[in-house]
């Protein structure tokens, strides 16, 4: 039986959201802001009467810049989602947290649970925002050195999945691409030594699956829909997450389901030592 847990979006999701707001944002000036009063936001209203000098993103979290120094911190949880629509159109929504009008549009943020956040600081600052402050390396740029990767995989004393998901060894990985990097580079979940050379197969493992994600935009089972509305193509390459019961493409071994750290796992109990 194929089995999803609540997902959150992951830096492919992320980054397919940021290319496509990047897009629409990069020299937009916010005329006025609305939000729900009953939103856990940060001072989003301070936006009000800059330009948005684009939308960058670090891990999960899409940064925009504005003139005047401060930036607009995103952080789309489990539901969030941003639309555009044209200023004389208005559809109510009880999901919309905050509206953004811009010169030649409006973004509405949209979200269901309630786990997305928004807020303003003073551009790079980043210390009221303890997992964005304290984030490892980006995993597809040069910071994400595998020799560090290995020093610092060894100091811990988790097991190597939950060690991914702290964010602090690399930045954006989550359980979807976490459980396809260890099936991947045939690797125990549970795993708490490993050597350089199974260490250097997971650093592989990992780039490789995010940029493919990339490529095909995302993995979306419910909730996540890039900015033009559309679902990521990634779920159907997916070969471990979600796959429990399912054989093992590699040696046809059933692939077995077990909560580890909390989080639902999905691994070969045969190729995966």
């Amino acid at each position: 039986m194929v089995r999803h847990d609540g997902v959150m979006p992951e830096l492919p999701e992320v980054e397919s959201v940021r290319r496509q707001l990047d897009v629409r944002l990069r020299g937009r000036l916010v005329r006025a802001v609305t939000v729900d009063p009953q939103a856990r936001f940060g001072a989003v209203e301070k936006v009000t009467g800059h330009r948005i000098q684009g939308v960058g993103r670090r891990g999960k979290y899409l940064l925009a810049p504005l003139d005047g120094g401060l930036e607009l911190v995103m952080h789309l949880g489990m539901t969030g989602s941003f639309r555009f629509r044209d200023a004389d159109r208005w559809h109510p929504d009880a999901y919309v947290r905050a509206t953004f009008e811009l010169d030649d549009s409006v973004m509405d943020f949209r979200d269901v649970r309630r786990f997305g956040r928004l807020t303003v600081v003073t551009a790079g600052d980043y210390s009221g925002i303890a997992t964005l402050d304290r984030l490892g390396p980006e995993p597809l740029s040069h910071d994400f050195d595998p020799a560090a990767f290995h020093r610092d995989l060894a100091r811990s004393r988790m097991a190597v999945k939950p060690a991914l998901l702290t964010q602090r060894l690399v930045a954006g990985v989550g359980n979807i691409y976490a459980d396809e990097a260890l099936w991947r580079a045939r690797i125990n979940p549970r795993a708490r030594r490993l050597s350089r050379v199974r260490t250097d197969r997971l650093w592989q493992a990992i780039r490789e699956v995010l940029a493919e994600a990339i490529e095909r935009e995302g993995t979306t089972f419910r909730d996540y829909r890039m900015v033009n509305g559309q679902p990521g193509r990634n779920g159907d390459f997916l070969i471990a997450y979600g796959q429990a019961g399912r054989p093992c493409p590699r040696d046809g071994t059933p692939l077995r389901r077990i909560v580890l750290g909390g989080r639902g796992t999905t691994y070969c109990p045969r190729c995966q030592r």
